[in-house]
């Protein structure tokens, strides 16, 4: 089944994000919320974390906000006023009352894969207005768009469900090393202390100035700063590889531990495990290898997602355009070093808490899978069939009144029936701008 069509800037307001000046940005909570991108979404609204005080790009409450950079596809709504970086897009409807804002968001989930792959650039890959533009938008009639939003939504549910059940347990490892080690922000055991430049082996090393491209098997995987999650894993999605012949220098070996220097996630942290198989990092990477003699890596990696590392972090942020921490900077980083034989100890156990995590993850993989099946059946029409053929005569009207709040002349409905496949034609279909 094949509804009509027309470019989204046809049926839609799309104003692109522009960030304001740093100096702007504040945590008193003047001006308006900021967000800049994929970093502050939350299970549907985003996460206020700073705020502008002179915003030049607002977006409305209930605007779609489209990650257009870094990653690319993601989506959120706004749940109030608020001011716009460069790394999202607000998208919202022209004709409220013949297009749904949930509707469009579940649009934009359905076509997040192809957005993802119109990116472009190496490290931060983008998309631009014409790319957003150009977007082809189905228009089902508004009580289709509503059974659509009503089914969705209960299959959202349950993966809304297993993501708190994830977010509870990526506490854990915190947790654990509080328990085992105290708050390294108080020592309260009196460990020795040094700077990670002190506990690590060789020099910090950046990674690879290269493009990615589509991965290959025998290949390796191109680990960018979009691919780590925030609790320090890899991503199961965009995966790609390096377009760069001498990659050997940024293999990824056990031990590994790589940091973000640059970009709205500065501070995120990755260990490189065996399992995630043969990787190569990316130039906004900075690699720190871990000397067994003195920490371990899982040590070294655990204290990181600690708040005594994410307050570090904060405050060493430069904001100039971009947040950044080089290589010298994070070499200073204060670690308090236990005995190793503690060390090895808290290692074990976090060992254990990967098993369970390992299959959580592939719990999740199933609620995902599942919820893509539906996305996807619905917006081919099978989910909706038989309503639809049960309430053609309805549809028909609503869909007359769409075209003329869109002010599109030509329309055609699509009409199944248990043994046949017919179209109401009002003179041809919508015209692509």
């Amino acid at each position: 089944m094949k509804w009509p069509t027309t470019k989204l800037k046809d049926v839609a307001l799309i104003q692109m994000g522009q960030s304001p000046p740093g100096h702007t940005y504040n945590d008193r909570g003047e001006g308006l919320p900021f967000f800049q991108g994929k970093v502050d979404f939350g299970d549907k609204h985003p996460r206020v974390r700073i705020w502008c005080s002179s915003p030049n790009r607002i977006a409305e409450s209930g605007d779609v906000l489209l990650s257009v950079r870094a990653p690319v596809g993601p989506t959120n709504v706004a749940d109030r006023q608020c001011c716009i970086g460069r790394g999202l897009a607000a998208i919202r409807s022209l004709a409220p009352a013949v297009i749904l804002p949930d509707f469009i968001r579940y649009v934009f989930k359905w076509v997040e894969p192809e957005l993802s792959r119109k990116g472009q650039g190496s490290t931060f890959t983008a998309i631009n207005r014409k790319d957003v533009e150009s977007i082809q938008f189905p228009l089902p009639p508004l009580s289709e768009q509503r059974r659509i939003v009503e089914i969705l939504d209960q299959a959202d549910a349950l993966r809304k469900k297993r993501a708190e059940a994830d977010a509870k347990a990526a506490r854990i490892l915190p947790a654990l090393f509080y328990k085992m080690f105290g708050d390294p922000a108080t020592n309260p055991r009196n460990w020795n202390i040094k700077s990670l430049s002190q506990v690590i082996r060789g020099k910090p090393q950046y990674g690879a100035n290269a493009s990615a491209v589509e991965w290959l098997e025998g290949m390796p995987r191109y680990v960018r700063i979009t691919d780590i999650t925030q609790d320090g894993r890899l991503s199961q999605s965009g995966v790609a590889t390096l377009d760069l012949e001498d990659w050997e220098p940024y293999r990824l070996v056990p031990g590994d531990l790589l940091f973000a220097r640059s970009g709205n996630t500065v501070g995120k942290t990755y260990l490189y495990r065996q399992e995630d198989g043969l990787c190569a990092y990316a130039g906004y990477l900075i690699r720190f290898q871990a000397d067994p003699e003195q920490v371990t890596p899982w040590y070294l990696f655990s204290l990181t997602q600690t708040g005594y590392y994410k307050s570090w972090v904060e405050a060493r942020k430069r904001v100039a355009g971009q947040p950044n921490i080089n290589g010298k900077e994070y070499s200073s980083l204060q670690i308090p070093c236990p005995p190793l034989s503690r060390q090895q100890q808290f290692t074990t156990m976090v060992e254990s808490l990967i098993s369970s995590q390992n299959k959580r993850d592939a719990s999740t993989e199933r609620v995902d899978r599942l919820f893509n099946i539906i996305l996807h059946r619905a917006f081919s029409g099978d989910v909706t069939a038989k309503w639809r053929e049960a309430h053609m005569k309805e549809l028909v009207k609503e869909m007359e009144q769409q075209a003329k709040a869109l002010g599109i002349d030509d329309w055609r409905l699509p009409i199944e029936g248990k043994n046949q496949s017919s179209i109401i034609d009002h003179k041809s279909e919508i015209p692509h701008a």
